[in-house]
């Protein structure tokens, strides 16, 4: 499937990396809370909606544990305000194979959150995407940037509403950990090995490694290749107008190498990393006091909700810092959640005219590990002082940004577990000594995915 070309790039944040150094010391809230309304928000209702009594919607993600609890409590306000009954529907990956099952059984869901740029292209094509109906509009003429409102339209017909946001270039760590060390926050790549040596030397691992996810390795492998190729270079490896075997692909998959081959880095060594799924990856981190089975953690905004399963306190015990500086500039990687309705109901345009308003996304803010793209959205929504403040920057960026550059490939390549980049990258963390095969069989699935 093709890609929709507009404006899907990675956030250039230089004001998000600025927001989130200044939170390395953020010791939780500041004050500025306001009175809050219904399961967290912060205001009397601002969106009208349709009574459904009687309605059955389901709703379809990929999100599990903390994740879906938390937006199944903006759900509950959604049936409390129109009387409809709204169910949730776990979906695996590749959600487009997932959805594709469901509506050739002839039994989709009213309303699909897709976490890839190009599932909402092929939703689209494969005719299976309903326009967005006027209140939905309106809420989000109103509440989005001209960005946010471009990425989801397709072919200039308004389909999804970007529900979700998140800045996928920070790195959290245990503050225990660190100050046991005598290891300070590094600014850059080389600080950051550095760093890891100290720490794993101590006696604690330096990181922790969700391997068994690929998504998350594409992540670390994306940071570091816009860092240091730089972002023309990213755009032109996205659309895939230069190839993987590119000495640029080699210059990144060897600096990720000075990580991932050190087996002392790693909590639990190359196979513990294959081992671990994303959520293990935060908690290991944030248990054990100052000897956890890691110093720090990658990845985005949304690691607060599984440090929430554990004792450790953001802002306290949990602190973060921007991702590293590879080349001149720090990375910031940005990924994203679009609704979409499925059927032509009035359910489901109700229910994505309550997503694209501020009421939904202050009810989500409230529990944590959630950023919203709303610019309507009160900051004091935010349940402590790094979530406002990533909050803030990413409504402070406007409309220029990027997009994580797996998730503008074709689900082939960028979002399928086990295969493509997901299941190369496994195979480099392995043995990340092999940068030219890694490269090799990149290209392969790559040119096969996009057809050139």
């Amino acid at each position: 499937m093709r890609r929709h070309g507009t404006s899907r790039t990675t956030l250039t944040w230089t004001a998000l990396a600025a927001a989130a150094a200044l939170t390395l010391s953020a010791c939780g809230d500041d004050g500025t809370q306001e009175p809050r309304g219904p399961e967290g928000s912060t205001a009397a209702p601002r969106v009208q909606l349709p009574k459904l009594p009687g309605e059955k919607i389901e709703v379809a993600a990929v999100w599990t544990g903390p994740e879906q609890e938390n937006f199944t409590k903006v759900l509950k306000e959604f049936e409390k305000r129109t009387g409809a009954t709204v169910t949730f529907v776990p979906a695996q990956d590749p959600i487009v194979t997932f959805l594709g099952t469901k509506i050739a059984g002839g039994a989709p869901p009213d309303v699909a959150l897709l976490p890839q740029v190009g599932a909402l292209t092929a939703a689209v094509e494969n005719k299976w995407a309903q326009p967005l109906g006027p209140e939905a509009t309106a809420q989000l003429d109103a509440n989005y940037s001209k960005g946010w409102r471009t990425l989801g339209a397709v072919g200039g017909t308004q389909y999804g509403v970007y529900y979700k946001a998140a800045n996928k270039s920070l790195i959290w760590y245990n503050a225990k950990a660190f100050e046991a060390a005598g290891v300070k926050p590094p600014k850059t790549w080389k600080e950051l090995i550095t760093a890891a040596d100290t720490l794993s030397a101590s006696g604690t691992p330096a990181v922790s490694v969700a391997g068994a996810d690929g998504w998350t390795l594409t992540d670390w492998f994306e940071n570091i290749y816009l860092s240091q190729a730089g972002p023309e270079k990213y755009d032109q490896l996205a659309k895939h107008q230069i190839k993987w075997t590119d000495d640029s692909v080699e210059q990144a998959l060897t600096t990720l190498g000075e990580l991932f081959g050190r087996k002392d880095f790693l909590a639990g060594g190359p196979s513990g990393a294959l081992s671990t799924e994303f959520p293990k990856s935060v908690t290991q981190t944030f248990t054990g006091g100052d000897r956890p089975a890691a110093a720090m953690v990658f990845e985005g905004d949304f690691v607060a909700v599984n440090i929430a399963q554990t004792e450790a306190k953001v802002g306290e015990d949990a602190l973060v810092f921007p991702f590293p500086a590879v080349g001149a500039k720090a990375p910031v990687v940005s990924g994203g959640d679009v609704a979409v309705a499925l059927k032509p109901s009035k359910g489901a345009q109700a229910l994505l005219t309550f997503l694209a308003s501020p009421d939904a996304a202050e009810i989500h803010a409230a529990q944590g590990g959630f950023v919203s793209p709303n610019k309507a959205v009160n900051p004091s929504s935010y349940p402590n002082a790094i979530q406002r403040d990533i909050a803030k920057a990413l409504i402070a960026a406007g409309d220029d940004f990027r997009f994580d550059m797996s998730d503008q490939a074709p689900a082939a390549f960028g979002g399928t577990p086990g295969a493509g980049e997901w299941k190369a990258l496994q195979d480099f963390l392995a043995n990340p000594s092999d940068v030219a095969g890694t490269q090799a069989k990149l290209e392969t699935d790559a040119a096969k995915a996009y057809g050139n």
